[in-house]
C-alpha cells in the first residue's frame, strides 16, 4: 500500500513495489517524484524525517535527515545585520540540505534497488515534464515580482514568457535532470550497489553539488527583510554533515503506542496532547463521523498547553521529555483545562524547572495578519517576499512483508531561495525556525538543528506496528493528526472516514515560521462541523474562523493487521491530489 500527497508519487511507489522492491525502495522513489511534482512544497535542497520499522526488526527507528545551521550562522552575525528574526526566504536561513543524503542512507541500509532504479521516475519527469497542479502557479504568482526583479535564475525556470505556469502546464527542469544524471554517473563509477550509493552521497556533499552551492551562497540576494544578504552555507558545512538514525519517542495508551520523532522536533506535542485528553476520555465523542463541540474544545485546549511546552522546552538540546510526559506533570497540566477558551500562553515547569519564553513573543502576539498567517489550509501561505508558512508533502507505505514507513519530506521550496544555476534547485529556509535570542532550547547555534514542524507518525498495537500516518501543514501537522487519531483510535472510524472527518486547529501559540505571529484563542474549523457546533465554540470564547467544508489537512495513512496481513490505505480528498493505491 502506498499513500502520498500526489498521485504521481503514489504511482511511482507502487511501480517499485510491483517491480519487486520493498517499502523503503518505494519511499525513496516517491520522495524524489514529489520534488518534481510538488516543487512548491519540497525540493532536493530540503530535508526528510521518517519513522519506520522493518519486517525483520519491529523496533521503530527514525531517519534524521535535517541538516544543521552553517558554522558561520551565529547570533552575532545576524545582530551585525540588524536582524532580530531570521528571514523566511533568501540565503540566510539555509541549513545543510539533508534530503539527498537521508534518502540514500535509507536506500543503502534498508532498500534493495539501485539508485538508478528508484531515481528514474523523477528523472523522467524532470526531463520530459510533469503536469503542474494549480497551486504551483499560484505560488509562483505570489512571488512573481520577486523572481522578475531579484531572482533571475528562478524567473528563468518558472516564468515562461514572463508569466507563471497555468494549471496542467507540462513543466520541465533540465538542469535538475542533468544534476541527477551526473550524480548517477559518479555513483556508477563505483562497483556494487552500496558503494554506488555512497559514491552518490559523496558527489553531493563533497563534490560538484557542494561546490556549486558554496559559490552561489556567496552572492547577496533579496529576502523578505526587504534587503539583500549573502548566505552562510559552505561546502565545508555540507561535507561535515551526514544523515543518521535515532531512537524515536514511544508513548503508550491502553494497548496503543504512538511513535513520534524526538524533542528536537514538534513530534512530542501530539503525545502530550493525547495524554492530557486521556483524562477526558468519556467526554470525547463523534456523531455520524463528526466530532462534538465538547470534543473540539477539549482537544483545542489540550493542544494549547502542549504547544506552549513546545515553545518553552523543545529544541536540539537536552529536552526533559520524561518529566513532560510523566503522569504527575500531565495531571497538573490537565487541571488547567476549563470550560472556556484560554487566551494565555501557559508553558509548564517540568521537574520544577522554570520555563523561559522568547522575549519577542509579547510584540508578536496578535501581530498584523496573525489570523491569516495562522490559517494554513493544507498548502502554504506565501508572502510576496518568498516567506512560506510551511507546508510540505507526506508519504506512507507498507509492503506485504510488513516493512512500514511514514515520511514527511519538506524544504527547498521553489519560493524559498533563488534557483542555483547549474543545479536546478534551491536551498531551504528552515533556519527561520531558530530564535536569535540566546538561552532558549531553540536558540540559533552553529551546527544545531532547528526545531522542525515535520512530524511523521507510526502506531503500534500490543507492540506490533499497525499504522503509519501523517500530513503536511507546518505547525498544524500534529493538530490535524490529533483529529485523525481521535476519529480512528478514539471513535473507531476507518482510515478513510477518519481522514474525511471535519478537522480543526488552533493558532493560539507562536508560529514556527517568519514572522512568528500568533492569535490567542484563534481556532480554524471546517464548516462541516455544523453551525451549532461553531456557535457553541464561539460562546465558549474561541475566535472561530470558518475555513470552508474541505480545507484543513492533507492526511494519508496505511495500516497492516499483524494477524491476517491485511493491508489498508487512505488518502486525503481535499484538493483532489492525494492518492492511495495498493494490491
Amino acid at each position: 500500500m502506498v499513500a502520498t500527497t500526489h498521485w504521481l508519487a503514489s504511482a511511482a511507489g507502487m511501480a517499485v513495489l510491483e517491480d519487486g522492491g520493498n517499502a523503503f525502495d518505494a519511499a525513496v522513489a516517491a520522495g524524489f517524484v514529489l520534488q518534481v511534482a510538488e516543487p512548491h512544497l519540497c525540493g532536493p535542497g530540503g530535508q526528510v524525517p521518517a519513522l519506520f520499522v522493518t519486517a525483520d526488526d519491529r523496533r521503530p527507528r527514525m531517519l534524521a535527515a535535517q541538516g544543521g545551521a552553517p558554522a558561520a550562522a551565529t547570533p552575532e552575525h545576524f545582530a551585525d545585520l540588524g536582524l532580530d528574526l531570521i528571514p523566511g526566504s533568501g540565503l540566510l536561513p539555509a541549513t545543510v540540505p539533508g534530503a539527498w543524503d537521508g534518502w540514500l542512507l535509507l536506500l543503502r541500509d534498508h532498500g534493495t534497488k539501485s539508485l538508478r532504479d528508484v531515481l528514474r521516475y523523477a528523472l523522467s519527469y524532470a526531463e520530459n515534464g510533469v503536469p503542474l497542479v494549480g497551486r504551483v502557479g499560484e505560488t509562483v504568482t505570489a512571488v512573481e515580482r520577486l523572481f522578475s526583479e531579484h531572482w533571475p535564475t528562478s524567473a528563468a525556470l518558472w516564468l515562461t514568457g514572463g508569466k507563471p505556469p497555468a494549471a496542467g502546464t507540462l513543466h520541465r527542469n533540465p538542469e535538475l535532470a542533468a544534476t541527477w544524471r551526473r550524480l548517477l554517473d559518479e555513483a556508477e563509477s563505483a562497483t556494487g550497489r552500496e558503494a554506488q550509493i555512497d559514491a552518490a552521497r559523496r558527489a553531493w556533499s563533497q563534490g560538484f553539488v557542494a561546490e556549486a552551492v558554496d559559490a552561489f551562497a556567496r552572492q547577496a540576494v533579496r529576502d523578505d527583510s526587504g534587503r539583500d544578504h549573502a548566505g552562510l552555507l559552505t561546502a565545508e558545512d555540507m561535507a561535515a554533515w551526514q544523515a543518521s538514525y535515532e531512537d524515536p519517542l514511544v508513548v503508550d495508551f491502553d494497548g496503543w503506542s504512538l511513535v513520534k520523532c524526538g524533542g528536537w522536533t514538534q513530534g512530542p506535542a501530539l503525545a502530550q496532547t493525547l495524554l492530557l485528553l486521556d483524562g477526558f476520555r468519556d467526554e470525547l465523542s463523534y456523531v455520524d463521523g463528526v466530532p462534538t463541540a465538547r470534543t473540539v474544545h477539549l482537544a483545542t485546549e489540550a493542544a494549547k498547553l502542549a504547544f506552549a511546552d513546545r515553545e518553552a522546552w523543545y529544541g536540539d538540546t537536552d529536552v526533559p521529555l520524561d518529566d513532560l510526559l510523566s503522569a504527575e506533570y500531565t495531571a497538573a497540566r490537565r487541571a488547567l483545562i476549563g470550560d472556556t477558551a484560554s487566551a494565555e500562553l501557559r508553558p509548564g515547569a517540568p521537574g520544577g524547572r522554570d520555563p523561559r519564553m522568547p522575549g519577542l513573543l509579547a510584540r508578536l502576539a496578535e501581530a498584523e495578519h496573525a489570523a491569516a498567517s495562522g490559517g494554513a489550509t493544507g498548502e502554504p501561505t506565501v508572502t510576496p517576499g518568498g516567506a512560506t508558512k510551511g507546508d510540505t508533502v507526506h508519504i506512507d507505505i507498507v509492503d506485504a512483508a510488513g516493512n512500514m514507513i511514514s515520511a514527511t519530506p519538506s524544504g527547498g521550496w521553489l519560493q524559498s531561495s533563488p534557483t542555483i544555476p547549474g543545479l536546478g534547485f534551491c536551498l531551504d529556509s528552515r533556519g527561520q525556525m531558530f530564535w536569535l535570542e540566546q538561552g532558549l532550547p531553540n536558540s540559533l547555534a552553529p551546527g544545531k538543528r532547528p526545531r522542525i514542524t515535520l512530524s511523521p507518525s507510526l502506531a503500534l498495537r500490543d507492540g506490533e506496528p499497525v499504522l503509519a500516518f501523517g500530513t503536511p501543514g507546518g505547525d498544524c501537522q500534529d493538530q490535524w493528526q490529533l483529529c485523525f487519531w481521535l476519529a480512528h483510535v478514539g471513535a473507531g472510524l476507518n482510515l478513510q472516514e477518519s481522514i474525511d472527518a471535519p478537522a480543526w486547529h488552533t493558532t493560539a501559540f507562536p508560529d514556527s515560521f517568519y514572522p512568528r505571529a500568533w492569535t490567542p484563542r484563534g481556532l480554524l474549523v471546517e464548516s462541516r462541523l455544523g453551525q451549532s457546533t461553531v456557535d457553541q465554540l464561539r460562546s465558549w470564547g474561541h475566535l472561530v474562523t470558518d475555513s470552508g467544508p474541505w480545507s484543513l489537512g492533507r492526511l494519508s495513512a496505511v495500516s497492516r493487521d499483524p494477524a491476517t496481513g491485511l493491508l489498508k490505505a487512505a488518502a486525503n480528498p481535499r484538493g483532489m491530489q492525494g492518492y492511495a493505491v495498493g494490491r
